[in-house]
């Protein structure tokens, strides 16, 4: 089910990402995308334009991602009703909000702090809400520690996003866009990635031990990210994403490391002490 729902996911991101497609294509193809999901309309109505705005994209795996839609909502509507409710609430919500955003996309970036989080919800911050709606519906025990915690779930998608709209900022800016907000630097913005990073962990700390696939899902990508901003906060500047990038290494070994940490709160809350200090410095 989560895999599924990243492709779904992915499918929005590439057609945000497409830099040659103008910003009432995108909203158009979003609007496809959306109505083949909701099943307004036959998937192929979104398939055929898409594939046909897209010839010229240089990534093929997301090219032939595109061609598979079909496959990927059968796969959807082979799931429960109540996860299939949630993904279309979640695919809706960034769908309308990537539209609006497209509309707004130039160099100068975001008008504020407030429009910053309102398009990091969109994009992921909903996104963490999906996944909290499926874990919820698979364990009860989490479902009940979530109560009066919800909004560290959008915490948790946020931070992921922060950290994306950082790493990739160089690429953006050679491209004429910012989705950074005017007026706001990379430290404050640092310090702010930490907090939602803070209110990620206890969202991961909320999830039963026994749980582990679960916690290890959301450990791995909320570790990656602290690790990755800690060498965006460390270099302070750089020209392109692959300076901040994570080795191979680096990233095979924390994988491991997350089998042994996920069994321990102490050992999760200190790799986040350990691996965070430069973001708030």
């Amino acid at each position: 089910m989560v895999g599924n729902t990243y492709l779904l996911c992915r499918i929005v991101d590439t057609i945000e990402d497409a830099a040659e497609l103008s910003a009432q294509t995108k909203q158009s193809l979003s609007a496809l995308f959306l109505d083949a999901v909701l099943e307004k309309t036959p998937v192929e109505s979104f398939v055929e334009p898409c594939l046909e705005a897209l010839k010229n994209y240089s990534n093929p795996d997301e090219i032939d991602l595109i061609a598979n839609t079909p496959t990927v909502l059968r796969i959807l509507h082979t799931c429960s009703s109540n996860d299939q409710q949630a993904v279309s609430r979640c695919v809706s919500i960034m769908s309308e909000g990537m539209s609006f955003f497209h509309g707004k996309q130039n160099q100068a970036g975001l008008q504020d702090l407030a429009e910053f989080e309102k398009y990091c919800y969109v994009v992921a911050g909903v996104v963490g809400e999906l996944l909290t709606t499926i874990f919820s519906n698979h364990s009860r025990a989490f479902e009940r520690a979530l109560v009066g915690h919800e909004n560290l779930a959008i915490a948790f998608g946020q931070a992921l996003q922060m950290t994306n709209i950082l790493k990739d900022s160089p690429e953006d800016k050679a491209r004429g866009v910012s989705w950074k907000p005017m007026n706001v630097s990379q430290a404050e913005l640092l310090k702010i990635a930490y907090q939602k990073l803070q209110d990620s962990l206890q969202y991961i700390l909320l999830i039963p031990k026994e749980e582990q696939g679960m916690r290890r899902f959301c450990f791995l990508a909320f570790g990656l990210a602290v690790m990755t901003l800690s060498k965006i906060a460390q270099r302070k500047e750089f020209d392109s994403k692959d300076e901040v990038k994570l080795s191979k290494s680096a990233v095979m070994k924390f994988y491991g490391f997350t089998k042994i940490a996920v069994k321990s709160d102490v050992l999760m809350k200190a790799f986040f002490y350990l691996n965070s200090r430069s973001l708030i410095k």
